[in-house]
C-alpha cells in the first residue's frame, strides 16, 4: 500500500506537524456542513482535480479525508502514483472523528 490508513487519534497527532497538509476532497456541500480546522478543499468530483493535485507540494506530509474514508483512501492511492511519499487516510472519514469541527471561512 502507498498510504497509511490512520484512526483519528493518529490524524489528529499527526496533521501539528508543520510540514502538514490537512485535505478535504468532499464536495463543496460537504465542506460546507463542517471540516477539520485548516483543510485545504479540492473537491475529487471537479473535473480540474488532477491538475490541483499537481500543484501540490511533493515534500508535505498530506491528511487526507472524506466523509467515510472511501474517496480519500482513492486521492491517496492516486496521490502515491504521483510521487507523493507521505500520505495518511482518515480510515473511517469525518465520520469518525471527533477532534474540533469548525466552519469553513
Amino acid at each position: 500500500m502507498s498510504y497509511v490508513n490512520i484512526n483519528p487519534a493518529e490524524f489528529e497527532a499527526g496533521m501539528k506537524n508543520e510540514n502538514s497538509v490537512i485535505l478535504d476532497v468532499r464536495t463543496p456541500g460537504e465542506w460546507n456542513e463542517g471540516i477539520i480546522p485548516g483543510s485545504l478543499l479540492i473537491n475529487v468530483m471537479e473535473p480540474d482535480f488532477a491538475n490541483r493535485i499537481d500543484d501540490l507540494d511533493r515534500s508535505k506530509a498530506y491528511y487526507i479525508y472524506c466523509r467515510s474514508g472511501n474517496r480519500s483512501g482513492m486521492v491517496a492511492g492516486f496521490m502515491s502514483q504521483k510521487g507523493f511519499s507521505e500520505l495518511y487516510n482518515l480510515a473511517d472519514g469525518i465520520m469518525s472523528w471527533n477532534g474540533e469541527i469548525a466552519q469553513p471561512a
